[in-house]
């Protein structure tokens, strides 16, 4: 941990002796030094490779001067949107404009533009014309390729096409950003750039392109949904650094290049990046303007691991962080606890120990280490791989560890748990749900079962209703045993391709026999790169290339979601017409399996006038 923050001004670059920055790093969140955000972590391993990085963060995209700040670069300007796409970070799945902004100062929306990349990429164009720029992140690394923009409602090309970026680097980019600053310093051009792994270019020729696969163009894929799965399949299969192919997608007159993924962060990289001197903390330029609120969620919570083998169909993390599982060791972890409990807000409680998915710690497949992830089957679906091996032993002595340290009162464990994995783990996984429910949950547990219906589960990639029923018993006995009242809080989506109206009261009536009432629900959200969003623009599974029922009626969507909350008042009507139009209207009643009352319509006599005496 460190006290210095990078420079914001050019001021402070003129303090440390630097002529120019060799980097500015373009920032579409308040800049916060901490290694949950992924600038701070390119930031510091280019700072720890000797390369001067400045911050440009949140610049003003509406007057040109604010990208001169710093100067021209001397190797190039870097382009990340933020840690969330814009649009997401923008608006609702009901495409409805949010009102905050958890990554800006105060709090408030507005401070970065839709599509920041193709934005900041733009405005540093008009600034230096020929600048080297490479974009990175969330944003850049799901629209690599052509595809489907829900907000648009159209196929839309490559960012690389729209942004006018040299180089687009996906994934996490520790490796791969070293790579260019190192070809970039030895007087490299950024053009000839074409060989790193985890990166992406357009070139007008790809005749030595070495083991390449050509799939659909941008044109093929725009004007048939046929072809979009096809090239979208492609994608899927070759998201391996061992042995996947480079692909290629023509755009115009213009060759779309994607090289294979870096390959996976060993244990002792994963431990350096994580080693290096944060502030962890938001720069003081944002003390006065209310600071930034993402903070207060993973100021004191610890990324154990990364990569996630569930690859549900609706997450995008198998496009970015991938499906190999990597980890930090136990030494590690502990010495970053050991740092949380010298911070002056630290109150005792660790707030989190995981990652995507917080108990694939140290356990998965061997084969995924020496050749990638299958590309013809998961690890979890339709159960759990043979060789995959659950094992909670080395996360359940991390934990108690933790634990035990000094002014440590309580570990949470808020990631996802998958709970297939827990059942499936017949050595440990009784001892890790006893000290789940023990040490690490505080009245609520949440889980992610999705949905109910094994249907709509087959297209989300998740376990089917047997499997979250057995866990819900496992985990009810539990806590009665340890005489403990704590609760399964589930997340559920709605909406997702497969669900109809059936499907969705279907879902409605398992949470009126088990007596759930959730406070949240997710609507299916159709954000770039994932394999629920091809089925969603398509109506196709790309796997099997069969038709898949999509909801894309607004009407209908709103009664999928107005059904998973159906006690509220202000869903009645939603909920009633939708029971009507799926001829349900056994579900309209007084009976114990009913899920809404029919409403009486009383007469008020108070109001109407009295006769008149007759004289």
């Amino acid at each position: 941990m460190c006290d210095e923050f990078l420079p914001v001004t050019k001021e402070e670059c003129e303090k440390l002796g630097w002529e120019r920055p060799d980097f500015v790093y373009v920032l579409g969140d308040a800049y916060v030094d901490h290694p949950s955000f992924g600038p701070a972590i390119i930031s510091r391993i280019l700072q720890s490779n000797g390369y001067k990085v400045a911050i440009l963060s949140q610049p003003d995209w509406k007057n040109i001067q604010d990208f001169k700040r710093f100067g021209r670069p001397r190797l190039g300007f870097l382009v990340c949107s933020g840690n969330i796409d814009p649009m997401v970070n923008h608006y609702t799945a009901a495409h409805k404009r949010r009102s905050t902004d958890a990554y800006s100062p105060g709090g408030k929306i507005g401070l970065r533009p839709d599509r920041a990349d193709i934005v900041y990429c733009n405005c540093i164009r008009q600034a230096y014309r020929n600048a080297t720029i490479i974009i990175g992140g969330v944003e850049a690394s799901l629209r690599r390729f052509a595809h489907y923009d829900c907000w648009d409602n159209k196929v839309r090309a490559s960012i690389l096409v729209d942004s006018g970026a040299d180089l687009l680097l996906y994934g996490m980019g520790e490796k791969s950003i070293v790579e260019v600053a190192d070809a970039l310093n030895s007087g490299l051009n950024i053009k000839d750039i074409t060989y790193i792994k985890g990166s992406a270019y357009l070139t007008e020729n790809c005749e030595n392109v070495y083991n390449a696969k050509v799939i659909e163009s941008f044109e093929d894929v725009k004007n048939d949904k046929k072809a979009y799965c096809r090239a979208f399949m492609a994608q899927y299969n070759e998201q391996n650094c061992y042995s996947g192919k480079t692909l290629v997608q023509k755009h115009g007159k213009s060759f779309l290049t994607v090289n294979p993924p870096s390959e996976p962060l060993s244990e002792r990289e994963m431990d350096a990046v994580y080693n290096l001197p944060y502030t962890r903390k938001p720069h003081p330029m944002y003390d006065s303007l209310g600071g930034i609120p993402a903070i207060k969620e993973i100021e004191f919570s610890i990324t154990a691991n990364r990569g996630c083998v569930g690859a549900c169909s609706f997450c995008a993390i198998t496009f970015h962080q991938g499906r190999i599982l990597q980890s930090r060791s136990e030494q590690s972890i502990i010495e970053e606890a050991k740092l949380l409990t010298t911070l002056p807000n630290f109150k005792g409680y660790i707030h989190d120990v995981g990652g995507p998915t917080a108990n694939f710690y140290k356990q998965g497949c061997q084969k995924q280490m020496e050749s990638g992830a299958c590309k013809d089957k998961q690890c979890l679906y339709p159960s759990v791989c043979p060789a995959f091996k659950p094992d909670h032993s080395k996360y359940l002595s991390l934990l108690k560890k933790l634990r035990e340290l000094p002014k440590v009162k309580k570990v949470f464990i808020r990631s996802g748990l998958r709970f297939d994995c827990i059942l499936a783990d017949k050595k440990h996984g009784g001892e890790f749900l006893n000290e789940l429910c023990t040490h690490h949950v505080s009245g609520q547990l949440k889980v992610a079962p999705e949905h109910i219906s094994d249907n709509v589960l087959k297209y989300m990639g998740k376990p089917g209703e047997s499997v979250y029923n057995e866990f819900c018993q496992r985990y009810k006995k539990t806590n009665e045993r340890l005489g403990k009242e704590q609760y399964l809080v589930p997340y559920l989506i709605s909406g997702h391709p497969g669900s109809d109206l059936k499907e969705a009261i279907k879902l409605a009536e398992y949470l009126h026999k088990h007596r759930i009432n959730p406070e949240q629900v997710q609507e299916f959200y159709a954000t770039p790169g994932t394999l629920s969003t091809c089925m969603f623009y398509t109506e196709m599974d790309p796997r099997t290339m069969k038709p898949v029922y999509v909801a894309k009626d607004i009407k209908e969507k709103i009664m999928q979601r107005a059904l998973l909350q159906y006690k509220k008042p202000e869903n009645y009507e939603t909920v009633k017409k939708a029971l009507i139009k799926a001829n349900r209207q056994d579900l309209i009643g007084f009976k114990p399996n009913c899920l809404i009352k029919p409403r009486v319509i009383k007469n008020d006599f108070s109001k109407q006038s009295k006769p008149r005496r007759k004289k």
